[in-house]
């Protein structure tokens, strides 16, 4: 039925490796061109379809590209109050993109959620190389009095090596995700790809593009400019302002710096608490998938009690429809019931029922969104006499499951037999009923029902020369249907089958009408050689991994994650009987799997990140310096995430290798510049410092660029929305912490490396040795 209307449901599922909307678009515009030869009054409707939700996400996603893309512009422009400059790593943006989308289609991959969250990512990150030259040049040029042309090449030879070492550890901190096999390697992989790509592409328009672009645009100045004298007249007090409290800012950081150095047992001691707080806050995050999602759709499921016939049945179903398109006509859009079969088989005394939403832009209120319909819906239909409801919001992945929350297979693993695992599915959801961490569940199967056993006297049935394949042909052929052959009918084939008329196929004692063919001939009656009895048993038998099995469904209660939900499930299977397992499947399988291999690829990531880092640096003390800040960044992702009651899922891992790759950028910054001071002969403190007071605006300026920059999808409120708060939230917590406490720390972790190897001492020896040997009339 759909909206009370007689109607005929059509499945249709894309083939492996289409692109959904294409699939759709061609079924809809073939079934659009068929519907002129419809009888009058057919129409079509689509009850339950997936790729509004896709399309609608998409245009999500690009409003949120565009909002960042102007947002960063406007964080470059605050800070180096120069139209022309502001203009340069502007320009990087749609090259960058334009690369990106070149690799992508390299690759194989298609425009969807997956890669536009990461282009939006990648919108903070691929204008930093171009930030880090203009802003060298932009100092460069006001500190000497250089012309463009001088300034750029002497930034190069500057910072050059910091490009290319920013490169080289954001794609190694995204490379090790491209390798990891299942649904969550489908996800990271398209992320990987991404992300790289556009680094690698930002660091070669920041090698070539970004430096011809300053030497052109940018105009002479006197040593000695400051930024907001280049701007427009009406704006030059406004930046005169900010540039006053900002230098003031990084006066004050400088002295901080300072006080860190000459103070390093105490703060050494506060980067040991913030590592134990990290490792307390990670340990207490409860686990997840994927995030749930309003789709504009809802599920429904429904069963009578065992014997019910097919009218009762449809009884239910009109109430069901009457209830969706009466109390919640301001969020439903059509309702669609299947009377006969459900999400757990088929039979008379069980329905389903496909829920269509209104559009997004219609359902703005809470109230409206799908879990408040389902649990509305839920607790009205609950009072229905006679049956049993659940409406649950269809699975973040529809191909894995029927909806959201998670899926447990109980298994028989010592072959109890089908009571004894039937008892032990009752006494499981029985004992979860109580635990506060679960609702909804029940059962993914039908009860037992009555059941007439028919059974042959084999060795009667020998002796009266009834064959085994005769008795089965015959018992099928009348209660069933059976096939018997074609004939031509007006030029068409046309198929026979024989049946026994509906009076004689009814009731158990229309067995004793049926006669069966010997080998000699003669007609034998049913009865001469078998008897039947009522019994009771399973309409559906299930196997999983080969042991008898029972599937059942739940979600996890309001405020907490499939992650707690299922641990509830594994609690309570401690308290079964011997002899009885279980196996987790679908989206449940799925988090489990992301869940063991998260360590590994955090583990993968940092020690490439490592390699690539001593490869640089031709150094292997020096990237210790960078990795000790790694935690510094993934705390305020933790923290962010918690306060939000986001779980860790594959969103928020991708958030967090984000956030390191972020933080190590940081750390770069500084430790190049005070590397290079060092070699020039400066003294390692003061080389630090003055580090730390060159690097403090840009470090400030390309980490507010990218946390603008996530900022939309953080606060993102639209379809996809989960999506977008769980990894715009990790990542823009974590850019926060890398950016404050990388600043205080990092030169901090330089020095002690430094020190702790023996470098510094070595170093200023060889100067001493050196000034002697210039000078040997002061000895």
């Amino acid at each position: 039925m759909q909206n009370g209307k007689f109607s005929t449901a059509l499945a249709i599922r894309q083939a492996a490796g289409a692109n959904a909307l294409d699939t759709a678009n061609a079924v809809k515009k073939k079934l659009q061109e068929m519907s002129a030869f419809f009888p009058h009054g057919m129409k079509i409707l689509y009850p339950y379809d997936t790729t509004p939700f896709i399309t609608v996400s998409i245009n999500e996603v690009i409003k949120t590209l565009i909002i960042a893309v102007f947002l960063v512009f406007m964080i470059m422009w605050l800070f180096l109050g120069n139209l022309r400059a502001t203009l340069v790593p502007t320009i990087a943006v749609p090259v960058v993109l334009m690369g990106t989308f070149a690799m992508l289609s390299f690759f194989g991959f298609s425009i969807n959620m997956l890669t536009m969250f990461a282009m939006v990512m990648a919108i903070g990150l691929l204008v930093d190389d171009a930030i880090v030259v203009v802003e060298n040049v932009e100092r460069i040029m006001s500190e000497e009095g250089l012309s463009p042309r001088e300034a750029t090449a002497k930034s190069m030879e500057e910072i050059t090596s910091a490009l290319v070492g920013i490169g080289l550890v954001l794609s190694a901190v995204f490379g090790p995700m491209a390798f990891f096999p299942g649904s969550t390697g489908v996800i990271y992989k398209q992320f990987s790809i991404t992300i790289i790509s556009s680094m690698l592409l930002s660091v070669v328009v920041a090698l070539i593009l970004t430096p011809v672009l300053c030497a052109s645009l940018l105009k002479p100045v006197a040593a000695g400019h400051e930024p907001a004298e280049t701007a427009a007249p009406f704006l030059r007090p406004f930046f005169r302002w900010f540039d006053h409290y900002f230098f003031r800012l990084r006066d004050a950081y400088t002295r901080l710096v300072g006080r860190t150095l000459s103070k390093k047992r105490r703060y050494v001691a506060i980067f040991v608490l913030i590592v134990v707080l990290m490792g307390f806050l990670f340990m207490r995050m409860p686990s997840a998938y994927l995030p749930d999602e309003d789709q504009g759709s809802l599920l429904a499921q429904f069963s009578l009690p065992k014997g019910s016939t097919l009218e009762q049945t449809k009884k239910i179903s009109d109430e069901v429809q009457s209830y969706f398109k009466k109390n919640e006509k301001e969020a439903v859009d059509t309702v669609m019931s299947i009377s006969g079969m459900g999400f757990s088989g088929r039979g008379q005394n069980v329905g389903m029922v496909f829920i269509k939403l209104k559009d997004w832009k219609l359902r703005d209120k809470p109230e409206l969104r799908v879990k408040a319909v389902a649990a509305r819906a839920t607790a009205a239909l609950s009072k229905v006499r006679n049956a049993t409801f659940f409406v649950f919001p269809p699975p973040a992945v529809v191909e894995l499951g029927t909806s959201q929350g998670f899926e447990f297979q109980l298994l028989d693993q010592s072959g109890q037999g089908h009571e004894a695992l039937t008892a032990a599915r009752n006494q499981l959801l029985g004992i979860v009923s109580k635990d506060p961490r679960v609702i909804a569940v029940r059962p993914n199967g039908l009860e037992d029902v009555p059941q007439y056993r028919i059974d042959v006297d084999w060795e009667k049935a020998g002796a009266l020369g009834v064959p085994i394949s005769s008795i089965h042909n015959t018992i099928s052929a009348s209660f069933g249907s059976s096939y018997a052959n074609d004939f031509i009918q007006n030029g068409r084939i046309k198929r026979v089958y024989i049946q026994a008329d509906s009076p004689y196929r009814m009731l158990p004692k229309d067995l004793e009408k049926i006669y069966v063919r010997n080998t000699a001939g003669t007609m034998v009656p049913f009865s001469s050689f078998a008897s039947g009895r009522w019994t009771s048993g399973s309409p559906r038998l299930e196997r999983y991994n080969a042991f008898p099995s029972m599937n059942i469904l739940g979600q996890a209660a309001p405020g907490r994650s499939t992650g707690e939900a299922m641990q509830a499930m594994e609690d309570a299977m401690k308290k079964l009987p011997k002899g009885f397992g279980y196996n987790w499947t679908g989206l449940s399988y799925q988090e489990r799997m992301s869940s063991s291999q998260a360590p590994v690829l955090y583990a993968i990531s940092i020690f490439v990140v490592f390699l690539c880092l001593a490869a640089l640096y031709e150094s292997w003390t020096i990237p210790f310096s960078i990795l000790l800040a790694l935690p510094l960044g993934v705390i305020g992702g933790i923290i962010a995430s918690s306060l939000r009651g986001m779980p860790n899922g594959v969103y928020f891992q991708i958030g967090l290798l984000t956030t390191l790759g972020l933080t190590a950028k940081n750390a770069i910054l500084i430790v190049q510049f005070a590397k290079a001071r060092i070699e020039a002969g400066e003294g390692l403190i003061e080389s630090t410092i003055e580090a730390a007071k060159l690097r403090f605006r840009p470090i400030l300026m390309t980490s507010l660029a990218f946390g603008f920059g996530v900022l939309p999808l953080a606060i993102s409120t639209g379809a996809g929305s989960g999506a977008q708060n769980a990894i715009g939230t990790s990542v823009l917590g974590g850019m926060i912490t890398a950016t404050l406490l990388v600043l205080i720390f990092s030169p901090l972790f330089y020095v002690l490396i430094e020190k702790l190897t023996g470098k510094q001492k070595r170093r200023e020896q060889a100067i001493a040795e050196k000034a002697r040997a210039n000078n040997p009339e002061e000895e």
